[in-house]
C-alpha cells in the first residue's frame, strides 16, 4: 500500500467532535483496555500484558478487543484487528502500551494498525524499549493517523511495570505482600504457622499470583510452612506461576510441597555457586531445576543477582510472599517496586516479644518513600498498596 493512500482517512479523527465527549469517550474505552489486558497478566512474559480496544466512535460500539497472547504472542492489537477485519477502517483503537515498531517474530503493530486503516489512536504509555521508545507513534502520525498519549498512564505504568523494571534494569519487577495484625507482627518466632487475614484477602493474594510470572520466597518459608504457593481460585488452577525458592545451601527437603508437586507446578531453586551437589541431584531428579547465582557472606544467594537471573529467562512480574526478613532485604538492596500490605483488624494474641515484626527498619524506609496508590477494604482486613514514587 503507497504511502498517499496510507495517509487518506474514512473516518475523521478526533478534532471533529466536541472535546468533552472525546474525553469521554477516551477515559471510558482506556478502562475497558486496561481491564481486558489484565487478563494475560503472569501469563505473556517475556512481553507486557497489553489490552487493546477499537471503536466506532459515531455510536459508540465496540468492533473488538485483545489481548496479548499468552508467552508474548500475538500482539494485543493485532488481536483486535483480526478480530475487526475490514471494519477497522475509520475505527479508534484504544491500546495500553504504545504499538511496537520494530520486526520481531512477527511484523510491527505499528505497521499492521497503518495497514488496516484505523483513523485514531490512543495509547497510554510509551514503551521504554530502545526498539520503540518513540517510533511506534511516530510511525502513526506520519502516516496521517491521529495520535493520543497519555490516558490512563498511572494504571498503564503499573499494569506494565514489569515490563518496563525488565528494559530498564534487566531483571522483574518485585512486587510484595505481607500481611500482618494490628499492632504490626506477621508471625510467631517459634511454633505453627500465625494464621493473619481472612477469606477475602486471600482471594485476593491467589489473584495477585495468578498475575505474576514467579512466586519467590526464601528456604526459611518452606522450612516453616511448607506451602505449595499455588493459585487455588475456581478455575484458575492452570494460571499458577514458576514457584522460586532461594536456598543458598540447598536446604530445601525431599518431601517439601513445592517438590513433590514440581512437575505439575514448576519449581526452580537459587542456590549459592558453592552449595553442595548431593541435595542438587535429588532436587533435580524430583523435577525441580537448580540454578547458582554468586553468594553472600551468609551463604544466601545475592538477591541482585537471582533477579538478573530470572529477568535473563524473560520473567518480568515476581510476586514475593518470602516474609519479612526476605522483605527486608530487598528493601535494604533497592529492589521493590510495589508493597502490598495487608492488614487485620485483631492484634497478635501471643506473649509480648514472640511475634516477628511485618516491617523491618530497611523496609520502614522504602515505605517511607513510596507513594500510596489504593487503600481498600477485603472484608474485615486492609490492603494498602505503595509504589515507588
Amino acid at each position: 500500500m503507497s504511502q498517499a493512500r496510507r495517509m487518506v482517512r474514512p473516518q475523521p479523527g478526533a478534532g471533529a467532535m466536541d472535546p468533552a465527549r472525546v474525553a469521554a469517550l477516551d477515559a471510558r474505552f482506556m478502562r475497558d483496555a486496561l481491564a481486558y489486558g489484565r487478563r494475560n497478566l503472569g501469563r505473556a512474559a517475556p512481553n507486557p500484558s497489553v489490552g487493546a480496544v477499537l471503536v466506532r466512535p459515531e455510536g459508540p460500539f465496540v468492533l473488538a478487543r485483545g489481548v496479548t497472547q499468552p508467552g508474548g504472542r500475538p500482539h494485543a492489537e493485532a488481536m483486535a484487528l483480526a478480530a475487526a477485519g475490514d471494519a477497522a477502517r475509520g475505527a479508534w483503537l484504544y491500546v495500553t502500551l504504545e504499538p511496537c515498531s520494530h520486526v520481531g517474530r512477527t511484523g510491527p503493530c505499528a505497521g499492521a494498525v497503518i495497514e488496516a486503516g484505523v483513523a485514531r489512536v490512543v495509547s497510554a504509555i510509551g514503551d521504554p524499549n530502545p526498539l520503540v521508545a518513540g517510533r511506534g507513534h511516530a510511525m502513526l502520525r506520519e502516516a496521517g493517523i491521529d495520535v493520543t498519549v497519555g490516558v490512563g498512564a498511572d494504571e498503564a505504568r503499573r499494569d506494565h511495570i514489569g515490563h518496563f523494571t525488565l528494559v530498564r534494569e534487566k531483571r522483574p519487577a518485585v512486587l510484595l505482600k505481607l500481611a500482618r495484625t494490628a499492632d504490626g507482627v506477621a508471625a510467631r518466632r517459634h511454633g505453627p504457622r500465625l494464621m493473619i487475614t481472612g477469606a477475602a484477602a486471600g482471594a485476593r493474594v491467589h489473584l495477585m499470583r495468578a498475575h505474576a510470572d514467579v512466586i519467590v520466597v526464601g528456604v526459611s518459608t518452606i522450612l516453616a510452612d511448607d506451602p505449595d504457593l499455588t493459585v487455588r481460585l475456581p478455575g484458575m488452577a492452570h494460571m499458577s506461576p514458576v514457584r522460586v525458592v532461594l536456598d543458598g545451601r540447598l536446604r530445601t527437603p525431599q518431601d517439601a510441597r513445592v517438590v513433590t508437586d514440581a512437575r505439575r507446578v514448576p519449581t526452580w531453586i537459587i542456590a549459592a555457586q558453592d552449595a553442595p551437589p548431593e541435595p542438587e541431584r535429588a532436587l533435580v531428579a524430583a523435577g525441580v531445576e537448580v540454578m547458582r547465582v554468586p553468594g553472600d557472606a551468609l551463604g544466601r544467594p545475592q538477591l541482585a543477582a537471582a533477579l538478573h537471573l530470572l529477568g535473563a529467562r524473560g520473567v518480568t512480574r515476581a510476586f514475593c510472599e518470602g516474609g519479612p526478613t526476605l522483605a527486608n532485604a530487598l528493601a535494604a538492596a533497592g529492589l521493590i517496586e510495589e508493597v502490598n500490605l495487608i492488614t487485620a483488624p485483631a492484634p497478635y494474641d501471643g506473649p509480648a516479644g514472640a511475634g516477628v515484626p511485618a516491617i523491618g527498619p530497611d523496609l520502614a524506609g522504602c515505605l517511607a518513600g513510596m507513594r500510596m496508590f489504593a487503600d481498600e477494604p477485603l472484608g474485615a482486613d486492609r490492603l494498602q498498596r505503595y509504589e515507588r514514587a
